[in-house]
């Protein structure tokens, strides 16, 4: 449930950080490229609706979503880790502590026995 809940809190960051971005855009900020902003905002809320399905079947115990976990994981620490040394340190601790933790409980026992659901019953006929 701690696992699901670091992959919800991640979605729901990054729901506000494209909120913000489309507020931004929207009000006229400058852009080099306004399709390409567009698209950028549409990345954020594909990538915030996919967490939240990890978040969703994570906690309902399906195994595909440890993978799917695990990668959103390493997404965020590749983004945290040079937040961390380039100065910003709230943002990077607040990025890469809560992955850390998520991949580590991603591979414990109660995690992997959780998560072994693989999917619906067969139909009986």
């Amino acid at each position: 449930m701690v696992v699901a809940l670091i992959a919800g809190a991640e979605a729901l960051a990054l729901l506000a950080a494209a909120a913000w971005y489309g507020y931004e855009l929207l009000t006229g900020s400058p852009v080099l490229s306004f399709w390409g902003a567009v698209f950028t905002l549409g990345l954020l809320l594909a990538f915030s609706a996919w967490l939240f399905a990890v978040s969703v079947f994570l906690y309902r115990g399906y195994r595909w979503t440890r993978a799917a976990a695990l990668v959103a994981q390493l997404f965020v620490l590749t983004i945290g880790v040079p937040t961390l040394t380039s100065g910003l340190v709230l943002a990077g601790v607040a990025m890469v502590v809560p992955a850390a933790a998520a991949i580590v409980l991603l591979f414990s026992n109660r995690v992997i026995s959780h998560a072994s659901r693989t999917g619906s019953p067969p139909p009986a006929l």
